[in-house]
């Protein structure tokens, strides 16, 4: 178990690779092979040149392709154009009209959609509670997400996410903004609906 692994399960009560386990449905399990040194770094392409939500491109590069245990520093969203761009925080009653959908940064496929099964008002309070956008099951587009067996939340691509901190409530998904700032490129299956904004 290394350094990061130890701090995770100290912190967060996420599993080790000494103490590997899995998420229940509808969580897909993955491999440490999606995470294998690829062209760049764990991905391989960069991140996209012009990220949504003011997001910075260095920190996105560092924190998706050429790092397994660390994070964007708690609050970083709230310190960007999204919640403006989307319509307001928790309180003020605002919202978008339809769901988000938050693409990889690299590859621009799409990860999650929210919010689902709950109001905006719900996710924004959630997110600005844990310090990272926090999604739950129905938000994710598992076809594109995969949960490492010491949690990490990866995309298929090899992009790190985030992690899996459950909860009460279920599996949740404290995830990066700079993660999934991207855009969405032709073929990626977001190209129509949901909140493009």
């Amino acid at each position: 178990m290394g350094l990061g692994d130890a701090i995770l399960g100290a912190l967060f009560g996420v599993a080790s690779s000494a103490s590997a386990k899995t998420f229940p449905p509808p969580c897909v399990m993955g491999d440490e092979s999606i995470m294998s040194k690829k062209a760049h770094g764990t991905s391989a392409v960069p991140v996209q040149g012009s990220l949504r939500w003011d997001c910075d491109g260095k920190t996105a590069d560092r924190i998706c392709n050429f790092n397994r245990h660390y994070a964007e520093h708690s609050g970083y969203w709230e310190g960007t154009s999204f919640l403006q761009e989307m319509g307001g925080g928790a309180d003020d009653g605002g919202g978008p009209s339809a769901p988000i959908r938050f693409y990889d940064s690299n590859t621009g496929k799409l990860l999650f959609e929210a919010p689902k099964g709950r109001t905006w008002e719900e996710f924004v309070r959630e997110s600005k509670s844990h310090g990272w956008p926090s999604f739950r099951d129905q938000e994710v587009e598992w076809d594109n997400v995969r949960v490492l067996p010491n949690g990490e939340t990866v995309s298929v691509d090899g992009t790190h996410l985030g992690h899996n901190l459950p909860d009460r409530k279920g599996s949740r998904y404290c995830i990066n903004l700079v993660s999934i700032a991207g855009r969405p490129v032709e073929g990626s299956g977001g190209e129509t609906g949901g909140a493009e904004l």
